[in-house]
């Protein structure tokens, strides 16, 4: 099994009226939930680790994910609020406003010794649930756990909204790196954890510490990824009407994770081996799928009777 653990929320998403007035429309999101169903359509066993409420959001959400066969008997129910995240779209990027206080996955805890790593191929970290010192401390044990077995996957997925002190915050994140096997960032997020440091120095870096694989997705202008044995490789995005990004990274993330998965390269020692070409196939697996779900609204990854391209 590949199992995400993290946030679990509901996407305002924009729209309109059919007289024209900005509307919103209510989707179920979340970045480490989209990856584990962004896996699961795909084909692979998934499952989610996090806080899903009892209220009608937290059944909207659990019903979404059991319709993707996303595995939810790892997740902690509870009656606090569902998260609520309302989206913006400027110049073509998702903005969000995010109401998090005191909802089920801000208090999700670790329930240790109830997830059998042993059978677990790689477990995926990272998003809003990262910027809470609770959150943050409840994944940093679920990892110490994990990192004897499974195979680590990070992706800050930053919401600079939401972070109240950023040097703390660079500083976690370097710790959430520090103990991942394969980072993925958007741009935008680079930029915000590193500046104007050039990509290679940050990724050599990463891959000094220990980390296999850095990739670094760019929207329309592709993937680059970095790998110690396999070197720079870089994928172009395919080209498509875009009807918003919302999920886009997320999508790319999981089928990454889901390439990997079935060229047997997943795991760690296998990870370390991969070669050029398999990369490159894993990475435009993943660019494609990600390209696919721009072309809908709202984070929807697809299913892999829709996928018309292979590894």
């Amino acid at each position: 099994m590949l199992i995400a653990s993290g946030d679990a929320l509901i996407d305002f998403v924009p729209t309109r009226t059919a007289d024209g007035r900005e509307a919103v429309m209510p989707a179920v999101g979340g970045s480490c939930l989209n990856v584990a169903i962004g896996i699961a359509r795909l084909g692979a066993p998934s499952g989610f680790v996090g806080g899903i409420s009892n209220d009608l959001f937290g059944r909207m959400i659990a019903d979404h994910a059991a319709a993707s066969n996303v595995a939810l008997d790892l997740a902690t129910r509870s009656d606090h609020q569902t998260t609520l995240a309302f989206v913006r779209i400027v110049a073509g990027e998702s903005h969000y406003a995010f109401y998090d206080a005191e909802t089920a996955t801000r208090s999700w805890t670790y329930r240790r010794g109830t997830i059998p790593f042993n059978t677990v191929e790689a477990v995926h970290v990272g998003s809003t649930t990262l910027v809470n010192d609770q959150g943050a401390a409840e994944t940093t044990a679920l990892i110490a756990d994990a990192r004897a077995s499974s195979t680590i996957s990070f992706d800050p997925n930053c919401r600079p909204n939401l972070v109240k002190h950023k040097p703390a915050y660079l500083s976690r994140m370097a710790g959430f790196a520090a103990s991942a096997d394969l980072i993925k960032m958007s741009d935008v997020d680079f930029a915000y954890l590193f500046g104007e440091e050039p990509y290679q120095q940050r990724a050599s870096a990463l891959l000094a510490q220990g980390t296999s694989i850095v990739v670094i997705t760019r929207g329309n202008n592709g993937a680059i990824a970095w790998h110690a044995g396999a070197g720079q490789i870089e994928v172009q995005a395919p080209s498509i009407a875009v009807a918003d990004t919302i999920g886009a990274g997320d999508s790319f993330q999981a089928a990454l994770l889901f390439a990997l998965h079935k060229l047997g390269r997943l795991a760690r020692d296998r990870l370390k081996d991969i070669g050029t070409d398999e990369l490159r196939r894993a990475l435009t697996f993943a660019a494609n799928c990600a390209g696919l779900t721009c072309t809908r609204p709202g984070a929807d990854p697809p299913w892999s009777h829709e996928i018309t391209w292979s590894l």
